[in-house]
């Protein structure tokens, strides 16, 4: 996979995340007992998180390896945050709402693992390749 298609993938994962979050949980709130002002204020992150990817894959910026990270720790931080709300909103969350979640962070921290993995390995890539006089 390339550098370049990770943001592609990512930007998807975030529009699946909104989607869900924003208009299927809230349709679903008795089950999941998520207050739907959370579910609405989760559901924008990824929406700015999909802005910031398809930018990146379409700018192509020489040191992607930055933009990489960049969205890798911004998708932790979602993870940590949303991880708050569900203990913020504990005495409503359901069972099924606890699954949603944690199933939700699981794959986004992957995904964050992924990346900032990719991001290191490209970034040392690049560092050496200067070293070498590559960039010359």
């Amino acid at each position: 996979m390339s550098v370049k298609s990770l943001f592609l993938l990512d930007a998807a994962g975030a529009l699946l995340s909104a989607f869900l979050l924003g208009m299927v949980l809230v349709e679903f709130e008795a089950m999941f007992g998520i207050p739907a002002n959370t579910l609405y204020f989760l559901a924008s992150l990824p929406c700015l998180f999909a802005v910031y990817d398809l930018y990146c894959y379409r700018a192509a910026p020489a040191d992607i390896a930055v933009f990489l990270k960049r969205i890798a720790f911004a998708n932790l931080g979602y993870c940590l945050l949303s991880l708050a709300l569900a203990c913020h909103h504990r005495e409503e969350l359901t069972g099924l709402g606890w699954t949603y979640i944690l199933l939700e962070i699981v794959v986004v921290a992957l995904l964050a693992s992924f990346e900032l993995r990719t991001a290191f390995r490209v970034g040392n890539r690049k560092s050496t390749d200067r070293r070498s006089g590559a960039f010359d």
